[in-house]
């Protein structure tokens, strides 16, 4: 396969953001178009039930905030941290007074909290997780059912009461999902892998965590020859589709996206397709998606030029406008099969999705509506390839993207 970890990581080596598999054309080019094609079908390879697959699988919660915890290769001191973590001064906490002078409310509890019970688990190095719940925990009603829910994020998870796992929610003062492991000999040079062995820690009972690896005991989510069809089919139309993408055009293309920072940065490929993710508008047709894009740059920038106070200045972004639809009109036709390819793309990607979803997970999942509560399924999957450490995310947009928009949040409560 692709050396998938190369495309994963910043700069600093740190795996800090999940791309969705079929944007990796748009990240990386051909490379990332290529390793896109590969990934899906060791995914299917895995579903299909093939010993030959190099792909593990794994549960993408819902969790917020990020948190860090493990030992301060510096001083050997227990720490626990936000995304300032890997900083060139990085953030850590190491006890309730460093806490107190960074953060206030609720954060500053869950921290404490954090610093608190993980110094309890034994960690050698350092793990990043996601944090699920801290005294946040409720008792609700929901079709009848008498649960334990909590909502780090947009996704409520629920628990049945009377359940043995509803015990071990009730009984924790703390619930985290490991995700990612770090190793090195100073934080700032540490390297990041997607997975977390979690097998050697402590267990207290009043920490709740889990692994995220993806779990089925029942067997479900093997892959039925039709099922496995579908996917091959989809990989097959990408594959012929993706021979037509003209490579130099796709790099001068991903040049021109590159170039759309600061007051150009709505006018970026990716903000166009998530105003459509917004709204739930699947994109079904390739060419009008790609010519709309044309009118959505000029749109973009027509805001800077009404937001401009000079005439000076209304002449600047009149000319940048110009200049970049004349740019951007050149694209249409290689955009149409780029667009095409990741449809393909995200079509064998929903019948993994669909696959793994038919598994029961370990808790319910609902989202909250002004209207009460709505079944959902779970945010996504993280496939990780164990040959390169690299990872994409599956998640079906139009359902998780658009809750995330659209959902009642945990902090609109």
């Amino acid at each position: 396969m692709i050396n998938f970890s190369q495309l994963n990581e910043d700069k600093g080596g740190k795996n800090l953001h999940l791309e969705h598999i079929e944007d990796e054309i748009l990240n990386y080019g051909i490379t990332g178009g290529r390793a896109s094609i590969n990934f899906l079908q060791s995914l299917r390879d895995m579903l299909a039930g093939s010993a030959r697959s190099s792909v593990n699988m794994t549960v993408k919660w819902d969790g917020a905030p990020a948190i860090f915890a493990g030992i301060d290769p510096s001083d050997g001191k227990f720490f626990v941290a936000k995304k300032s973590v890997f900083n060139v001064s990085p953030k850590l906490y190491k006890t309730n007074a460093e806490i107190d002078a960074d953060l206030s409310g609720a954060l500053n509890d869950k921290f404490k909290v954090a610093l608190s019970e993980f110094s309890k688990l034994g960690i050698k190095g350092v793990l990043q997780g996601d944090l699920m719940f801290t005294d946040d925990v409720s008792k609700e009603t929901i079709d009848g059912v008498s649960y334990y829910t909590f909502q780090p994020n947009t996704i409520v998870y629920a628990v049945p009461v009377d359940s043995s796992f509803g015990k071990i929610i009730n009984n924790a003062k703390i619930g985290v999902v490991w995700h990612t492991t770090y190793t090195g000999k100073e934080l700032q040079d540490m390297k990041a892998s997607f997975g977390a062995n979690i097998s050697g820690l402590r267990k207290p009972s009043t920490v709740w965590m889990d692994d995220a690896t993806y779990k089925d005991t029942s067997g479900r989510s093997t892959m039925t020859a039709t099922e496995t069809t579908k996917v091959t089919k989809s990989l097959s139309l990408a594959g012929s589709t993706f021979k037509k993408i003209n490579s130099s055009m796709l790099t001068k293309f991903l040049r021109l996206q590159d170039s759309m920072t600061g007051a150009l940065a709505g006018a970026s490929l990716k903000t166009y397709n998530n105003s459509k993710v917004r709204v739930g508008e699947k994109i079904t047709n390739p060419k009008q998606h790609s010519q709309g894009y044309v009118k959505w740059v000029e749109m973009s920038i027509q805001k800077q030029i009404d937001k401009a106070k000079s005439d000076k200045g209304k002449a600047k972004y009149t000319n940048i406008q110009k200049e970049y639809m004349r740019e951007v009109s050149k694209h249409v036709n290689n955009l149409t099969q780029i667009i095409t390819f990741q449809n393909h793309l995200v079509d064998g990607k929903m019948e993994i999705v669909k696959k793994l979803n038919s598994v029961k997970g370990l808790t319910d999942t609902f989202i909250k509506t002004s209207n009460g509560f709505k079944v959902v399924n779970p945010e996504g999957y993280v496939a990780i390839d164990r040959v390169s450490g690299g990872a994409v995310k599956l998640v079906d947009r139009m359902e998780f993207s658009f809750n995330n928009f659209t959902a009642i949040k945990a902090w609109d409560k």
